[in-house]
């Protein structure tokens, strides 16, 4: 069907050139009818493009608003907009679509040619700088590398990386291609490769600053804090005063728990330039992490204060679980995300501040829309299907069989304890219950183990089907290799923590390299673990949880392999239910520490007083007693949770 796609599309752009626009009108209705969901994205846009060209300029715009219905961050979508209004001679409405097409893609010349005439107009000096730098830089970039960034801005990852790889073979260690492959890498998770390319870039052209950014900003994507901080120091060697590499520093001094220099580095910055809303986020995000809730909501609201369209201050405010918006902030929320010119990324985050904004004011219905919007509009900008993952997951349960784990290999250490499950399950407070031990380190969400399968996926037949091929030498290698890496998020106890949740799908790797590890599976009730994570937006990843069919067919798809590493390792995991821990405090502590193998320590049971770092959405609430009140609050939203009672076929348990 994609090839027939491709035909017809190449069918319509040569009918547009010939100015045949009737028929490619009708062809391109032939091409939506045959399409479903974004797949009819080309053809609305090939339409719109013939119904302007036509002079069927309002026929045009509806084109363009259902495309951007099904994909609002199009970029080419937006400078069509803008010839249209041009067509109606609505400049302001024009100046804003050209706006947001150079947002979402940075190489679109021509729109952004429009905005130097519109800046000229205005003699705004300072964005026809930026805007005339912006242009010569495109217009000097090799063809085929712009024609790549545009293939990459527009989702076609495949082909820009197929234009980019060309483009290299010819012109080996070429600047501009190197970042933009590893940018492509970057957006198709193949983050080894992304890094390894970053890494010789700044090898062969050490005073290109944007190769150091992006390498800097990888380094700290895939939480290599200690990489990234040494990197960031070595930068202000030469540039002392960057405010960029200083924000590099302080974030990787955040990742490693540093975080009194981190403030201090953050506070120093705001010192000199106090209107930055985005610093005044990150020491927000840095404060909170430190439990110092007053002082990071008063940051937050600086960065809203400074910037008021930035959502991600809003969020971060509603994020905190604990934050309540007054009456005239939260007004002030609904008219920015009501504005036509508020950024799609901004609005998305806007929509969950609000979605939690009305739940705690118990306008359910309000909220409910709110969540709704956001996640709708965070699904459209991702490409994600999940039956890609399920399929991922079965090959999991094909692939590590009982034979794989049949003798011990690996690095024999039994210090890592890792616990794995869904967001939003429970995870944390399991963390916040083993780190109040004295014998068990906490540390965070580490990335180390999805690195190690990374770097394994581009090897010999792939993986996970390369397990079985490791040698005992091997395994001990990558143990190792996972020893020292996470080595700097560790303390002096003999044990700690990894509390990755996406990990459960590596169970297989961890036993093959770490046969000694603990594995600890924080499980919650499926509707008020999905609810959770449905209202929820994440910062990175769990790209399932936008969807209520998604997240529930995610839900099953855990289910189905934690059986199957329950049967494959007996013994070796321990199921801990949210609910259990609620009803059963002592209990489930107890089973816990005689899991892990360490005496009891009643500090455990008093959790709520350990100060330590915690970085996820539940910080402020394992800083608490044990309570009651969220364990339910799915039931307030049951009426719009059909596609989970369906999934989970328990309709009975509905409320």
């Amino acid at each position: 069907m994609a090839v027939q796609h491709t035909d017809i599309q190449t069918r319509i752009q040569q009918a547009i050139s010939n100015s045949q626009f009737k028929s490619a009108i009708t062809m391109c209705k032939e091409g939506i009818e045959q399409s479903t969901g974004t797949s009819a994205v080309a053809f609305w846009y090939l339409k719109a493009v013939a119904q302007r060209l036509s002079g069927q300029i309002e026929n045009a715009l509806e084109s363009l608003h259902t495309l951007l219905e099904l994909q609002p961050d199009h970029g080419r979508a937006y400078q069509e907009q803008g010839y249209c209004f041009l067509a109606k001679k609505q400049s302001g409405d024009a100046v804003s679509a050209f706006y947001q097409a150079t947002k979402f893609n940075p190489a679109l010349i021509s729109a952004w040619q429009q905005l130097l005439k519109e800046y000229q107009h205005q003699n705004n000096d300072q964005a026809l700088q930026l805007a005339t730098k912006h242009v010569a830089y495109l217009q000097n970039l090799p063809r085929p590398i712009l024609g790549a960034y545009d293939l990459m801005y527009e989702g076609q990852l495949y082909k820009a990386e197929q234009v980019c790889r060309r483009f290299l073979q010819q012109n080996k260690h070429h600047v501009e291609a190197m970042l933009l492959l590893a940018e492509l890498g970057l957006r198709m998770k193949v983050y080894h490769d992304a890094e390894f390319l970053l890494e010789s870039c700044t090898a062969l052209y050490p005073h290109e600053e944007r190769g150091q950014i992006a390498y800097q900003s990888l380094l700290l994507k895939l939480g290599k804090y200690p990489e990234a901080i040494a990197l960031a120091r070595t930068r202000l060697e030469h540039q002392p005063e960057s405010v960029a590499a200083l924000t590099a520093l302080a974030e990787g001094l955040s990742g490693t728990g540093e975080l009194p220099e981190a403030i201090a580095i953050y506070q120093q910055l705001l010192r000199a330039q106090p209107d930055k809303p985005g610093l005044w986020l990150a020491l927000g995000h840095v404060q909170k992490s430190a439990g110092e809730l007053k002082n990071a909501i008063e940051a937050y609201l600086k960065a809203a204060h400074y910037q008021p369209e930035l959502g991600d201050a809003y969020w971060s405010l509603a994020n905190t679980k604990t934050y309540r918006f007054t009456p005239e902030l939260l007004a002030q929320m609904q008219r920015i995300e009501a504005d036509k010119h508020t950024s799609l990324h901004d609005r998305i985050h806007l929509c969950f501040a609000l979605g939690k904004a009305h739940e705690d004011n118990r306008q359910y219905d309000l909220s409910f829309d709110y969540y709704q919007r956001g996640n709708t509009l965070k699904k459209r900008t991702q490409d994600f299907d999940i039956r890609r993952t399920e399929k991922a997951l079965r090959t999991q349960q094909q692939v590590c069989n009982a034979a794989l784990f049949k003798h011990q290999a690996g690095h024999l250490a039994p210090d890592p304890i890792f616990i794995v499950g869904l967001p939003r399950a429970g995870s944390t407070l399991l963390e916040q219950i083993l780190s109040s031990h004295s014998q068990i380190d906490g540390t965070m969400e580490l990335h180390d183990i999805l690195s190690l399968a990374s770097r394994l996926s581009g090897q010999g037949e792939g993986y996970p089907q390369n397990l079985h091929k490791l040698s005992d030498k091997q395994c001990q290698v990558l143990g190792e290799t996972y020893l020292a890496q996470t080595r700097a998020y560790r303390q002096s106890a003999p044990y700690f923590i990894d509390k990755m949740p996406n990990n459960f799908v590596h169970i297989g790797l961890i036993k093959r390299i770490l046969p000694n590890a603990k594995i600890i599976d924080a499980r919650r009730e499926p509707f008020a673990c999905c609810f959770s994570g449905y209202k929820q937006l994440f910062g990175d990843g769990q790209e399932f949880s936008y969807d209520l069919n998604d997240i529930g067919r995610y839900y099953l798809a855990y289910e189905q392999l934690m059986d199957h590493w329950h049967s494959v390792l007996p013994g070796e995991i321990l199921t801990v239910q949210h609910e259990a821990v609620l009803d059963d405090l002592e209990g489930q502590v107890q089973r816990l520490l005689d899991f892990i193998g360490v005496e009891h320590e009643e500090q455990c049971l008093r959790f709520y007083e350990t100060r330590r770092v915690i970085k996820t959405p539940s910080s402020e609430q394992v800083r608490q007693p044990i309570y009651q009140s969220g364990r339910h609050q799915y039931k307030a939203f049951a009426e719009y949770l059909t596609p989970l009672f369906d999934l989970f076929k328990t309709s009975s348990a509905k409320p």
